[in-house]
């Protein structure tokens, strides 16, 4: 059976700005997202659907996803205990208790058949200078103590989410490698956390997508999925977001490795709309060189050679080069969704693809 593919979805918060969030109410994105002709929606905010958890509410969304028979996974909010401040209401559905506020979600998503749960473990901070954007880079808070203080919150959750027989999955997001999130994962229990890999994000962390699948797949349960471009930029080589199928990524070397270790894994695709901030690969920087000390060499190598890799999809296929990535506006957030998954589909079409292709050489 083929994979179904479907659209990371974001609704609008009363509480802050949240680039790429979709203003419209969640009957139009579940109708949306079938009229596209994709198989699911993962709502990224639980407290966005239902600020109050009304359970009637839910009970109505997850009937009307069905209806359109498409899959429904939700998110539930972030772990780390160093920038739980940043999102106020947990806390409040929690009566003052960040963590009560987390079970409430995760309980009221299990009411509805919801057991694998987006979470993530940092922010991104647009204004701020250079590798201090990312939250790995925390002046105030060395990304071991982070990384310790997100532990012992996720040791907390634990029983909830046994009891609901639910999973965490820890995205790969821009502040967290994928050796971080195995070890998270390893530490508390693969019975109640798993990883949302998202296949972007890793090249800030000098890691490759088909090399960061292999070291993510066995815990993957839930996916964002986009392609990459890599361009010389004016600090360090920008990273920029593109459908899947038009960057440097293999996707049946990565969809090979993903459906092999989980064959039932839905494949949701995080679209980028018209305009997008480059992410930076600060690699001849000695803080961002201290902070990654399960840096591979070569496989960061790998990824300054997309740089030249990417050049050559700009002359052979007429992709946008630096300028444009720059300019922005290039696709909407719709155009995105169809170009990734026809792309998508056709690898999943080509072939066998439940096992991996190629092992990575680094």
């Amino acid at each position: 059976m083929s994979p179904r593919i479907g659209a990371d979805v974001k609704l609008p918060s009363p509480h802050r700005a949240l680039k790429g969030a979709v203003d419209v109410p969640w009957p139009q994105v579940l109708a949306d997202a079938a009229e596209l002709g994709l198989d699911g929606v993962l709502v990224r905010t639980l407290y966005e659907l239902s600020p109050t958890l009304d359970p009637g509410l839910l009970r109505e969304v997850a009937d009307a996803a069905a209806g359109l028979g498409l899959y429904l996974e939700l998110g539930v909010g972030k772990v780390n205990p160093y920038m739980t401040a940043e999102l106020p209401e947990i806390r409040r559905l929690g009566d003052g208790s960040y963590v009560t506020g987390m079970e409430r979600m995760i309980e009221a998503a299990a009411a509805i058949g919801c057991h694998e749960l987006w979470t993530a473990t940092g922010n991104f901070q647009a204004g701020l200078p250079g590798l201090h954007k990312n939250d790995r880079y925390r002046r105030d808070a060395p990304w071991a103590d982070q990384m310790a203080a997100t532990e012992g919150l996720l040791r907390q959750l634990a029983p909830v989410l046994r009891a609901c027989g639910s999973h965490l999955d820890l995205e790969t997001h821009e502040e967290i490698t994928t050796y971080d999130v195995v070890r998270l994962v390893e530490a508390v229990g693969p019975d109640v956390l798993g990883v949302t890999f998202d296949t972007a994000n890793v090249y800030v962390h000098g890691e490759t997508a088909e090399a960061a699948a292999r070291r993510v797949a066995p815990y993957t349960r839930m996916c964002h999925l986009r392609d990459v471009a890599i361009v010389e930029g004016p600090e360090a080589p920008d990273r920029y977001l593109l459908p899947c199928g038009d960057g440097v990524i293999d996707w049946a070397d990565v969809l090979g490795v993903l459906l092999g270790a989980n064959p039932d894994l839905h494949l949701s695709i995080e679209p980028a709309g018209p305009h997008q901030p480059a992410m930076q690969v600060w690699h001849d920087d000695p803080r961002w060189r201290a902070a990654h000390p399960d840096l591979d060499p070569l496989e960061l190598g790998a990824v300054l050679d997309c740089v030249g890799a990417y050049e050559h999809h700009v002359r052979s296929f007429d992709r946008p080069d630096a300028a444009l990535l720059r300019a922005g506006g290039l696709f909407t957030r719709e155009e995105f969704l169809r170009r990734s998954a026809g792309h998508l589909r056709s690898v999943t079409a080509a072939g066998d693809h439940t096992h991996p292709t190629k092992e990575y050489i680094p």
